[in-house]
């Protein structure tokens, strides 16, 4: 069963031309604007199936906050069918709230001046939430999210940490069967964002809860999704697996050896020596040119290896040449 439906996608703006030149030329645009249309989301289309936890990425101004504001009702498609929980977000955007939620990093959703546990309690009664069911939730969510101790506290007194993890808790609270993510980690620190993470993807096998995550931040991707959209320019680049992204889109390898022979001399085509010293030896494999397996067999013929280790570029990197379109060339 499909979640999330995206067909055609087009939403463009109409920007203001700024008016430059004399006072008469200014006066003119003032009275008589002219104006030049900004392509925002230019004909993408996708679907999400129900609990698939599908990363949506792509550089600043590629469009990715523009259609989560379409997908959960807030703007108007410019062109294209947009479907999420088989309603239309722009028609049914009351419906829709009772069954998606949002946490977006830099924006809270809890009332700032007021104790955790009376914002979640306002958010129970705004979702219509049962009296015993709300607290059976709260409990559960709570305890799950370890902000007990939290609760009688003002929001405002919270660390950046503990405040998303109760953002996240008021998120889960009615039960969404969407949820929207709009860079949840955003200045964590280390541990922190390894709690929320951990949290976010159990808490979505668990409930069955579709996720759409945006974030800068690759580890993200990794620990939190199953799946990559990536966008640029409101183009639809590629929409695969992660363990395919990973797969055939790595075109370099770094291969390090420590041998029992102190002196190694190697030059193979497709490779190039990043670094050298007694015993040890550090290569690049451009994989276009070589293989890994014909690299380390051609190392066994000659050498004695006492270590091995092979490594891919990061994800990082391969998201940006795909933002380059290195991929196409």
């Amino acid at each position: 069963m499909n979640t999330i439906v995206v067909q055609n996608l087009v939403k463009h703006f109409s920007t203001a031309l700024k008016a430059n030149g004399s006072f008469y030329q200014r006066i003119k645009n003032y009275i008589s604007p002219r104006h030049y249309t900004v392509v925002a989301v230019d004909n993408i289309s996708f679907t999400l199936k129900a609990g698939e936890r599908v990363a949506f990425i792509g550089p600043n101004g590629a469009g990715k906050s523009t259609t989560i504001k379409i997908l959960t009702g807030i703007m108007q498609p410019t062109a294209g069918y947009v479907e999420v929980l088989n309603q239309k977000p722009n028609i049914h955007r009351k419906q829709l709230t009772y069954q998606i939620g949002a946490v977006f990093g830099q924006r809270s959703q809890l009332w700032y001046h007021l104790p955790v546990q009376e914002t979640l309690a306002l958010l129970g009664a705004i979702y219509d939430i049962p009296s015993v069911e709300y607290q059976k939730r709260l409990g559960d969510l709570t305890e799950k999210f370890n902000i007990v101790p939290l609760l009688n506290k003002p929001v405002r007194q919270l660390s950046l940490g503990e405040r998303m993890r109760c953002e996240i808790v008021a998120s889960f609270l009615h039960k969404p069967s969407v949820l929207f993510l709009d860079e949840p980690t955003i200045g964590l620190d280390i541990t922190a964002k390894t709690i929320i993470r951990d949290l976010i993807k159990e808490q979505s096998e668990q409930q069955g809860t579709t996720l759409l995550l945006t974030s800068h931040d690759t580890d993200d991707i990794e620990k939190v999704c199953d799946r990559v959209i990536i966008i640029d320019k409101g183009k639809l680049i590629l929409d695969d697996s992660l363990n395919n992204l990973k797969t055939n889109y790595i075109r370099k390898k770094v291969v390090s050896v420590v041998t029992e022979e102190e002196f190694i001399t190697w030059d193979r085509v497709g490779t190039t020596v990043l670094m050298r010293s007694p015993h040890h030896l550090k290569i690049e494999i451009d994989l276009t040119k070589n293989t890994t397996e014909k690299v380390i067999a051609e190392f066994l013929e000659t050498y004695t290896l006492k270590d091995l280790t092979i490594e891919g570029p990061s994800l990082e990197t391969i998201i940006q040449t795909l933002y380059r379109h290195d991929i196409t060339q």
